[in-house]
């Protein structure tokens, strides 16, 4: 009997380590149920969920929701929201309590959030999601979130974290900037309209590994006015791989 129970346990071990961790798309949505004629607001969120190896999938699906709350979710109290349902839920809440109080300035709330598997290796795991909010005023927010994470153990991975030497690596990254932007290397590196705080070159919040390089990616208002939109660079992985920690 003990032998059997062995046995059992050995199998129940190879399978579990035979797996490998996979995502599975899932959406929820929610629309509002108050009259309306265009427009009707709603929300979708469609999103990579991950699958099979359990520590390393709670990881990463935590910090994922918790990435998409912060978009979607503007109640006070935290708690309340702890699925992708009632954060749906919420953001139509929200809207429709917004509305009773002010029903000539609220009109046409929306949420789109889409999430994508961007680069997957045995080092780093690259999920991009891509995110636009409507909620009243001239124009809705559309941008683009990066997060990196360890595949073994499903660890966040920080931006500042991916570079030998991050400084060197930002002079560099400083360099070609200048020169696909056309900004003068002695100049200023607002000199040319960019809003970089303090005047100062920095690298975006959001960096993606992709199958063409690394991708420095900077949203709406993060280097530059919305009029002006979104600025980026790509380097081939052939020219950077020196300044890399993870392939």
């Amino acid at each position: 009997m003990k032998h059997y129970t062995f046995l059992v346990f050995l199998f129940t071990l190879l399978t579990s380590c035979n797996k490998e961790l996979s995502f599975e798309n899932e959406t929820f949505e929610k629309e509002s149920t108050l009259p309306c004629k265009n427009d009707c607001p709603k929300v979708t969120i469609n999103i990579p969920i991950a699958k099979n190896i359990p520590i390393v999938a709670d990881n990463i699906n935590k910090k994922v929701f918790s990435v998409i709350k912060e978009i979607i979710y503007f109640e006070e109290d935290t708690t309340k929201a702890n699925d992708y349902n009632t954060l749906a839920a919420s953001f139509i809440a929200s809207y429709e309590d917004m509305h009773k109080k002010f029903p000539s300035e609220t009109f046409g709330w929306e949420g789109k959030i889409k999430g994508d598997i961007e680069f997957e290796s045995d080092q780093i795991l690259n999920i991009k999601i891509d995110h636009y909010t409507f909620t009243g005023g001239a124009h809705g927010y559309q941008g683009f979130t990066s997060l990196l994470f360890n595949p073994k153990t499903g660890k966040t991975i920080s931006g500042s974290q991916l570079f030998k030497n991050k400084n060197d690596f930002t002079a560099f990254a400083e360099k070609e900037f200048r020169k696909k932007y056309k900004i003068p290397e002695k100049s200023n590196i607002n000199a040319t309209g960019l809003m970089f705080e303090n005047d100062k070159f920095q690298l975006p919040q959001n960096i993606f590994y992709t199958s063409q390089g690394l991708l420095l990616y900077y949203n709406s208002y993060e280097a530059a006015s919305y009029a002006d939109g979104p600025k980026e660079i790509l380097f081939p992985y052939d020219q950077i791989n020196p300044y890399l920690i993870y392939h």
